[in-house]
């Protein structure tokens, strides 16, 4: 860190040694010291500490940062990372952009505030005519305009009945469907259950002695079957009685 002019001479830099090793730290008030050598002192040290953080704030920060500082005697005591002299121009030049700014903020505040007054005025005719649709506030309205209103009603029902319709019809269109899967699967389950009954008969019928004569089935009464076996009873058998 490089300064333009010297510090203090070496009679002001051992006094403010002297002093600060007398006195130590302390609270002080922020005002005028009166007492010269208190003043020169306190300047020595609040000065070098200033610029050592200049030059901190320019190199930890990447900052422009330019320092200017006269003492009571008229010295110059200065810092600037690039340099005094640019560092101004370009405030010059940001203090004249913040003008122009503070213009161009006062004019988009006017554009904003005339936006804001037509957007309320759009809401507030939104709601009257909210308020017509609904046969509401038509006493200021003229016998046109009551027409037209009439009208609009007219085709808003139009849209909803044609929108219910179809929503209907897809509805009725849904079940439909969802009837004739049911039906597929009841038939199919049905075809199985007749299949399966099938097998089991086709089974029943396959076992052994069934092919003479089917207990499952009741034989037709034939009277001469029971002639023939009544003649094959022996003689030595009673006959049979009815009491």
């Amino acid at each position: 860190m490089e300064f333009h002019e010297s510090d203090l001479s070496r009679d002001e830099t051992e006094t403010c040694d002297t002093n600060e090793r007398k006195n130590g730290r302390g609270k002080i008030k922020i005002k005028r010291i009166e007492n010269t050598t208190n003043r020169q002192v306190t300047f020595c040290k609040r000065r070098n500490g200033l610029l050592k953080k200049a030059y901190e704030l320019s190199v930890l920060c990447d900052a422009e940062v330019a320092l200017i500082v006269f003492s009571s005697r008229g010295r110059l005591y200065e810092y600037a990372n690039d340099s005094v002299k640019a560092t101004i121009e370009r405030y010059k030049k940001a203090s004249s952009d913040t003008s122009n700014n503070g213009s161009i903020s006062e004019a988009n505040t006017q554009y904003y505030q005339q936006e804001a007054s037509k957007l309320r005025a759009q809401i507030s005719n939104l709601q009257n005519q909210n308020r017509n649709m609904l046969g509401e506030a038509l006493g200021a309205l003229s016998l046109r305009e009551l027409k037209n209103l009439e009208g609009r009603v007219e085709k808003g029902i139009s849209r909803i009945r044609s929108k219910k319709n179809e929503l209907l019809f897809a509805e009725i269109e849904y079940m439909q469907k969802r009837q004739e899967i049911d039906l597929h699967h009841n038939n199919q389950y049905l075809r199985a259950k007749i299949a399966e009954t099938e097998r089991v008969h086709q089974h029943m019928n396959l076992m052994p002695g069934s092919s003479d004569f089917d207990l499952s089935q009741p034989q037709p009464f034939d009277a001469r079957n029971f002639l023939q076996v009544n003649g094959l009873q022996s003689n030595d058998d009673p006959p049979l009685q009815l009491v």
